[in-house]
């Protein structure tokens, strides 16, 4: 195998290399001191990332809502899915914060672990969202997968109980509230170690 075929494997975002880890296409969090702490200055475009929370709807989104607006705002903008939410998501404080209602779809139904896999695998995302209290190992495995054939950035909000537990996602993070802001805490990411204190969660 020749040096530019090598060169190119190593630039696959599922290589780690240590400190040398290959490039990672990262989309802006919207949050300075959180961009400085994430490896390659924000959310991974593409790959599976958990997010640990106390409980379910506690404003976990506001993390979030930042990237998603620039990506619903893209010319070249894909869907945006939510599946299965706590809460119904509300219209007018989405587009308060930038977010292109048009570029959203919400999906339900009982089986929302095999929608998002279905769902991140497709290409025809930029995002996917879901809640889970209880997924087993090979099944993050197979929705990271699934994230990087699609080439899409899924995300899991699990309880912060699961930071007990070993996970295949390319990144989790622990989030709790403090104040009007939030304590995050980097559980796990390619050079990604730490706590970061936002005063708040409005960018």
């Amino acid at each position: 195998m020749d040096e530019q075929r090598i060169a190119r494997l190593l630039e696959h975002p599922a290589i780690w290399r240590g400190r040398s880890a290959a490039r990672l296409e990262t989309l802006p969090s919207g949050f300075a001191a959180l961009d400085e702490a994430l490896p390659g200055g924000g959310w991974p475009r593409t790959g599976l990332i958990e997010i640990l929370l106390a409980r379910f709807g506690s404003g976990e989104l506001s993390l979030l809502l930042p990237a998603l607006a620039a990506l619903t705002r893209a010319a070249s903008a894909r869907w945006c899915v939510w599946v299965a939410p706590p809460l119904m998501p509300f219209a007018p404080a989405l587009v308060a914060q930038g977010v292109v209602l048009d570029r959203i779809a919400v999906v339900g139904g009982t089986r929302p672990l095999w929608a998002l896999e279905q769902v991140l695998r497709s290409g025809a995302c930029d995002a996917a969202l879901a809640w889970s209290r209880q997924i087993r190992p090979r099944d993050i495995r197979r929705l990271q997968l699934a994230a990087e054939r699609g080439r899409t950035l899924g995300v899991l909000f699990r309880p912060l109980r699961a930071a007990r537990e070993s996970s295949p996602a390319l990144m989790r993070l622990g989030v709790q509230a403090a104040g009007s802001g939030a304590c995050v805490t980097l559980l796990k990411g390619r050079g990604a170690r730490g706590v970061v204190r936002l005063r708040s969660l409005s960018p």
